[in-house]
């Protein structure tokens, strides 16, 4: 039995995918800091592309909360201030954008590989 076919290692690696796409975009506003007229890009938040892909959620409990759900997906522009070129770059946006998904990166490997190494041990494979 492979240990990663369990929903838990799924959904690590959709948000690392996630996260590695915003890392692309996020260098592309960087890059593009000095382009008259340019307007920064984003993704949608990862909990709208992890609602569209599972769907609605449902309540097994009326004591739990309902789930949150958005139609937003894909690359989002969102309104910021424009230099006078017409630039809405802000450098200090994008580069703690930009730690802000690295730190999620390791985060998410870290939790992976220690959900990895405990379903190896369950299942009698090791720890390599």
């Amino acid at each position: 039995m492979d240990p990663t076919n369990f929903g838990l290692f799924r959904l690590a690696e959709r948000r690392l995918a996630w996260l590695d796409r915003r890392q692309t975009l996020l260098a592309e506003n960087v890059a593009n800091v000095d382009t008259p007229g340019y307007t920064p890009r984003d993704l949608a938040p990862f909990a709208a592309s992890l609602a569209e892909a599972t769907g609605t959620l449902r309540r097994s409990s009326p004591r739990q909360f309902a789930g949150v759900s958005s139609a937003v997906q894909g690359i989002e522009v969102r309104p910021q201030a424009r230099a006078p070129d017409g630039n809405a770059v802000s450098l200090d946006t994008q580069l703690k954008d930009i730690a802000d998904t690295a730190t999620d990166q390791q985060l998410v490997t870290a939790i992976y590989m220690k959900y990895l190494a405990m379903a190896r041990l369950t299942l009698g494979h090791g720890n390599g």
